[in-house]
């Protein structure tokens, strides 16, 4: 089928639209630059200038598809509303467009933070605090299913990560690192993260466009829950500093997510789907050295 995915020369779009060709689809992808229209070229792709504030550029990339994947978000900690409201504009964008067509429709979501247990597939989205906005636009991709949408939700957790280049959340604690000299960890360092590979999230989207049923929710989660201070604690051995214990104020408005403990299963979506991820796993490729230079 023709694929409409946004975020495609993103994190996650430049594995996932070499991993859907791969598979024989075809790829109409949302691009901001030229930079970014050069790489979606090369994976195979068609590019679409716009961005998720361009309206009729979605609507576009959505009428002219058979299948849409919705990866992007701005990632803009510092204006982290903005990018949630840009985010659920979008999304409601889409779903106008693809009403009653029976088109799949796969969004990126977040694994819920589920105080007390490990959160799975069955439980609700995280609706309120500094994330929640996010959680309720996933409620509304998934209630798509009555309006005649085969629409699904990929919840990713907090780190998605190839090594070299991607580590999620981690990536804010390598750079705080290397402009410190002090790799930190929140609290007592015991909450802990899940984690999944880029390649592995990628084969997942696929799968969702090809087989989930309408109001599918899907775990992309390799590795259930590291603790942070684990994690501080392979950054600081790479890069040779101190590992402390810091305020969540530390890390501005995204250290109050960092404070929070929030495991994840993805038991249901390896049995339901056959999912099996196989790339390393997020402290593998911690250790493994060799950060992107600080900004």
């Amino acid at each position: 089928m023709r694929v409409f995915v946004t975020g495609a020369s993103g994190s996650i779009g430049s594995v996932v639209v070499p991993e859907l060709i791969a598979a024989g689809h075809e790829v109409l992808g949302l691009v901001r630059s030229d930079a970014a229209a050069t790489a979606v070229a090369a994976a195979g792709g068609t590019p679409l200038r716009g961005d998720l504030t361009d309206l009729d550029s979605l609507r576009a990339g959505a009428t002219q598809a058979d299948g849409v994947i919705n990866l992007a978000f701005s990632n803009d900690w510092s204006n982290l509303e903005q990018g949630i409201d840009e985010e659920a504009r979008a999304v409601q964008t889409l779903a106008a467009a693809l009403a009653g067509s029976g088109k799949p429709f796969v969004h990126a979501g977040l694994t819920p933070m589920m105080p007390g247990h490990t959160s799975t597939e069955e439980d609700p989205n995280t609706t309120n605090g500094p994330v929640g906005g996010r959680g309720r636009t996933s409620d509304v991709v998934a209630s798509l299913a009555a309006q005649g949408v085969r629409s699904s939700v990929v919840r990713l957790p907090r780190s998605v990560h190839q090594r070299g280049s991607q580590y999620g959340f981690c990536s804010v604690l390598i750079a705080a690192a290397q402009k410190t000299g002090v790799s930190a960890y929140v609290g007592d360092g015991t909450q802990r993260w899940p984690a999944v590979n880029r390649r592995d999230a990628a084969a997942l989207f696929r799968i969702a466009l090809e087989d989930a049923a309408p109001g599918t929710v899907l775990h992309a989660v390799a590795d259930e829950g590291d603790t942070m201070r684990s994690l501080a604690e392979t950054i600081g051995g790479v890069l040779a500093v101190p590992v402390e214990s810091v305020p969540p104020e530390r890390f501005g408005v995204i250290g109050r997510v960092f404070a929070l403990d929030m495991p994840s299963s993805s038991e249901l979506t390896r049995e339901r789907f056959d999912w099996q991820p196989t790339h390393p796993s997020l402290i593998d490729d911690l250790a493994a050295g060799g950060y992107p230079a600080p900004g």
